[in-house]
């Protein structure tokens, strides 16, 4: 999947209220745009990039322009709130299965 896009990363948007996620497309906020369609709260999305050929504890980055929420007190690109952080690696975790 990673090699469709970008080559190396894998994009992907995070519900960490429905524990669900979409994956692989150009661009974080067409993934935002799905979910949000299929009814999903952006107070409740965020974007990380899957690095799949990394150690697993170097796979998820999170960088993404969705994740810029100053009323959510997150005002850099990335995931702020270590709570939130741990939410997204879980559901991550379980709906990915490592080989």
């Amino acid at each position: 999947m990673a090699a469709g896009f970008f080559g190396d990363l894998v994009k992907a948007v995070v519900d960490v209220e429905k524990e669900i996620m979409a994956v692989d497309a150009e661009l974080h906020s067409d993934q935002e745009a799905l979910l949000l369609s299929e009814g999903s709260r952006q107070s409740d999305l965020w974007g990380i990039n899957i690095y799949p050929e990394l150690p697993a504890e170097e796979q998820i980055e999170f960088d993404s322009m969705i994740n810029l929420k100053p009323s959510q007190n997150n005002r850099t690109r990335g995931v702020e709130d270590p709570g939130t952080r741990n939410k997204i690696l879980k559901i991550v975790n379980k709906l990915i299965i490592q080989i």
